[in-house]
């Protein structure tokens, strides 16, 4: 019996993307042009506000999901296989996060980075290199968050048949009335059980 991806109404799907298997995308993400999910066994699970870019390969390993939290950004032809990533974390581009790997929230990956399997990093974690290690800790979730909302932004628009969602006045107004809800967590009023306590 085959299972088919569930996918939330609110999000964005390019008609290029391919997910098969058992796969769910939460409310209000966006996956860009040519990503593939596939999850023949275990699970592929992505949250909510969260963007999977264009070129993204998400696989599961043999005994270990993928779980990728909210307002995440998983950037251009990168890979996760197996991995938990937690939320307000972003993934850069070209880099590789192997089975049994686990981020901690408002972590971030740099571009290139290779983490080997069963690697654990704590929240706030900056993690570069090949093999991939933790370079430095800072609490990236508000910068990380700040990114998921302009991608939010851009899958409205997508939506729309609009591909110029990130420039003019109307968009700059908009960036600057975000990064000041940001900065107080006010952005997340309503979305979060604990955005009173960040």
């Amino acid at each position: 019996m085959s299972e088919e991806p569930k996918i939330d109404s609110s999000s964005f799907v390019s008609p290029s993307a391919q997910l098969f298997g058992n796969v769910e995308i939460g409310s209000e993400s966006s996956i860009w042009p040519n990503v593939v999910i596939r999850a023949e066994c275990q699970f592929a699970r992505i949250g909510r506000y969260t963007n999977i870019q264009d070129f993204v390969m998400i696989h599961i390993g043999y005994s270990h999901a993928t779980e990728i939290g909210d307002f995440c950004s998983i950037t251009h032809h990168a890979t996760v296989h197996g991995a938990k990533i937690e939320d307000d974390c972003l993934v850069g581009i070209n880099a590789v996060v192997m089975d049994g790997v686990e981020i901690g929230r408002g972590s971030i990956v740099a571009g290139g980075a290779m983490i080997r399997e069963d690697s654990v990093f704590p929240p706030g974690a900056i993690i570069a290199g090949v093999p991939a290690k933790q370079i430095g800790e800072r609490d990236s979730s508000r910068a990380n968050r700040k990114n998921a909302w302009i991608y939010h932004l851009n899958a409205q628009a997508y939506k729309r048949g609009e591909h110029r969602a990130w420039t003019g006045p109307k968009y700059e107004r908009w960036l600057r009335e975000l990064e000041e809800r940001i900065e107080t967590d006010s952005d997340l009023a309503g979305l979060r059980a604990d955005s009173a306590k960040e």
